[in-house]
């Protein structure tokens, strides 16, 4: 176990005992999908405290983790916020990405573990990022590389656009990790192979080499110079044994 992931282990273990012998209500920044993973590979060792992990919307990869203290599961509030940041003037406005995004708001002065999903449609931006960063980056969010922009902290979710994605469909053999990532990427599973043997593939955010893992339905499947992908829930056996998948492409 490297020595980051030991003290990743030994922070989560101390909120969970403080927020169960206190009983109040304490969180972590956003975690990455592999920290989440080693979070719920520990899970069952920590107290019997109520937890949540939430990133602001169904499909968000990045996530907050709650332990919440007995009287609140019904009071629950998260501990960031949504920011909507729109084009000041489209006419003028860049082609601006995630990354552009991402690069302004770090170079703020904002650590990355501050800041959740951000989410793009038709110019405008929708950026989770922990509350008492909020007021912070609303008052000073205001260029994003030449572009100008304006920037307001939002409650109304309802414009937030769904992430776009392309539904794949097929069989595999079997949900191995070399048989699913040659649906993704349209591979031969000897190619596949090479790709997660040569440290290519990542599973929920970190590197996989075990080209034999079994998946078991919502990973996020990430192939270098390929793409990132959902994978759904494993469905039938066919009339040949083999099992109907469905995997979920981001563009």
């Amino acid at each position: 176990m490297e020595k980051e992931e030991q003290l990743f282990r030994k922070r989560i273990q101390e909120l969970a005992e403080n927020a169960y012998s206190r009983d109040i209500p304490l969180h972590t920044d956003f975690l990455t999908l592999a920290e989440q993973t080693v979070f719920q590979n520990m899970s069952a060792t920590l107290p019997p405290v109520k937890f949540v992990l939430s990133g602001g919307f169904p499909m968000s990869e990045r996530k907050v983790l709650c332990f919440l203290a007995s009287y609140e599961e019904e009071l629950y509030a998260p501990p960031f916020v949504c920011l909507k940041i729109v084009l000041a003037n489209r006419r003028f406005a860049e082609e601006l990405t995630h990354r552009d995004y991402l690069g302004a708001i770090m170079n703020l002065g904002i650590e990355r573990a501050m800041i959740g999903d951000i989410v793009l449609q038709d110019g405008n931006a929708w950026a989770f990022v922990m509350e008492k960063m909020s007021r912070y980056l609303a008052e000073n969010l205001t260029m994003i590389r030449h572009t100008s922009v304006v920037t307001e902290i939002t409650a109304d979710f309802s414009e937030l656009p769904e992430p776009e994605m392309e539904e794949i469909s097929g069989t595999v053999s079997s949900v191995r990790l070399d048989s699913v990532i040659a649906l993704c990427g349209r591979l031969s599973r000897t190619r596949a192979a090479s790709y997660i043997e040569g440290e290519k593939v990542s599973v929920n955010g970190a590197v996989c080499t075990n080209v034999s893992l079994n998946l078991r339905g919502g990973e996020i499947l990430s192939i270098r110079g390929i793409g990132k992908f959902r994978f759904g829930e494993p469905g039938n056996l066919t009339k040949k044994g083999r099992t109907s998948v469905v995997v979920y492409r981001y563009k």
